[in-house]
């Protein structure tokens, strides 16, 4: 029970990552607070507090942060991918995608962090997870445009979290997966003009031969958020498959 007598939190827990995370968490023996924005995505986690949160609704994450209570975990997991070049984004894609994955991001983080500084104080570590991907400062990918922009945030984000905080205790680190078989994925090859094509494309980025599942990255989860990763902070982690060697 490597998170017994933890609680966590984490977005967009309804479907892949999040949903995989909040399960294996769970099993941890963490108590998982689980949030999305659809309540009905929610359905079936046995054992897990679901409740509904939009994270671009700035009275509803501090309601939430309030309700739940201290933390020692929280994972961002909430996100967008915008799909084009700098010439196909709209100021409205540009602004929901920053929204979203940046400022809601900051948000949730800011009115968690009181909490989680005092149980850090009480047990000396907290654990913040923020999803980044591979696709941002890290590395650049076609059509990626404003999801690279803003994951390459999220690690910017992530280590001045780290470092304003790390002599309190609190840790803040950055996951960077992979292509991940997910339902959002699955949007994305179904939109595709040639989705058989498509998911052959993705495939082919990956030198492991395959995309990931949401089970390969989960155990990367589970190792921030607990106690093993004491040491660890300021860092955007890869699961990526060897994309970045």
């Amino acid at each position: 029970m490597r998170l017994k007598g933890k609680t966590i939190l984490i977005t967009a827990a309804g479907q892949g990552i999040g949903r995989a995370s909040a399960l294996a968490c769970a099993a941890e023996g963490a108590r998982v607070v689980a949030t999305d924005l659809n309540p009905d995505l929610l359905k079936g986690l046995d054992g897990i507090e679901a409740r509904p949160l939009d994270v671009t609704d700035p009275a509803a994450v501090l309601a939430t942060a309030a309700e739940v209570g201290p933390l020692d975990g929280l994972f961002n997991c909430a996100g967008f991918v915008h799909h084009g070049t700098i010439l196909e984004i709209s100021d409205e894609a540009w602004a929901f995608s920053l929204d979203l994955n940046v400022t809601a991001m900051m948000r949730l983080t800011r009115a968690c962090l009181p909490g989680m500084l005092a149980r850090a104080a009480e047990t000396g570590t907290a654990s913040i997870l923020n999803m980044a991907s591979m696709a941002s400062s890290i590395k650049g990918f076609p059509n990626r445009t404003a999801y690279g922009a803003t994951k390459a945030a999220v690690i910017g984000l992530t280590k001045a979290v780290a470092a304003d905080f790390v002599r309190q205790g609190l840790r803040c680190n950055a996951l960077c997966p992979g292509t991940v078989d997910t339902p959002s994925l699955r949007g994305r090859i179904a939109a595709a003009a040639d989705p058989v094509q498509a998911e052959k494309d993705f495939i082919a980025r990956q030198p492991m031969g395959r995309l990931a599942t949401v089970e390969d990255i989960a155990p990367m989860v589970v190792y921030l958020l607990s106690d093993e990763s004491r040491f660890v902070s300021g860092q955007a982690v890869l699961v990526d498959g060897g994309v970045t060697i």
